[in-house]
């Protein structure tokens, strides 16, 4: 997925600018990094997507004003994974926050 959008809104296919709050299991682990470059709801979107898409991963939750992308996995993600999944969004990951 590439932040680019090909119907010009700036907002998800579903019509939201807003990405949910992360669910936790008790037996999992969450990390929270800084992302910079997001600026809406569609930017959000598709780091939440690409991050989704690592194994593991149970919930991401984006937030474009903060540039903190907050994920919940059953175990530790490799950092590069993350890494990895933010540059293909087309985002930038600075660390972990």
């Amino acid at each position: 997925m590439t932040a680019a959008s090909t119907n010009g809104s700036c907002c998800t296919p579903e019509g939201s600018c807003q990405s949910g709050p992360v669910a936790t299991d008790e037996a999992g682990v969450t990390a929270t990094y800084q992302v910079t470059g997001m600026t809406c709801g569609h930017c959000e979107g598709a780091v939440k997507s690409e991050i989704s898409e690592i194994a593991g991963v149970s919930s991401v939750e984006a937030v474009a004003a903060t540039g903190l992308v907050t994920v919940a996995s059953k175990a530790p993600l490799d950092d590069t994974a993350v890494r990895e999944a933010v540059d293909e969004a087309g985002y930038e990951l600075v660390g972990r926050a």
